[in-house]
């Protein structure tokens, strides 16, 4: 299956963000697949309210905003925070995009585990965020 990059055109076949998702991890019969359901696992372990939506021909998971999305390489499984340079990581999670102001990504690899309870924290300080900002906004 092909995914696009105009996420309104993966909208327009009818299918639910959810679906695209499902869609995105039956065509990844390899590890990348595995990892990514991993991922959306434990996105909504930590957080089971959470939205999920396609964006950009990928999976974005929200709440009070965008958290993470999920995009796949040949080499890695990336997930990617727009707001995480504000997040407290201390168990070094991010490992990638290090150097701008404003996101940070964490790149997961074949064969490498996952450390769950931090990713779970992760997912939750980045929800907590989007919170009070979301908060903020409301005040002004």
């Amino acid at each position: 299956m092909s995914f696009s990059k105009n996420s309104a055109a993966d909208l327009a076949t009818g299918a639910t963000p959810t679906e695209l998702i499902d869609q995105r991890l039956a065509a990844l019969p390899d590890w990348r697949g595995e990892k990514l359901a991993q991922i959306r696992k434990l996105i909504h372990e930590a957080l089971p309210d959470v939205v999920e939506e396609w964006k950009w021909g990928k999976p974005v998971w929200s709440h009070n905003g965008i958290l993470c999305t999920g995009e796949v390489y040949k080499a890695a499984v990336k997930t990617t925070f727009p707001k995480g340079a504000s997040l407290d990581d201390p168990d070094h999670l991010f490992n990638s995009s290090m150097e701008g102001n404003v996101r940070r990504a964490i790149d997961f690899f074949e064969g490498e585990a996952i450390d769950e309870a931090a990713f779970k924290d992760l997912i939750k300080a980045a929800a907590h965020a989007n919170g009070e900002a979301a908060t903020k906004k409301a005040r002004t």
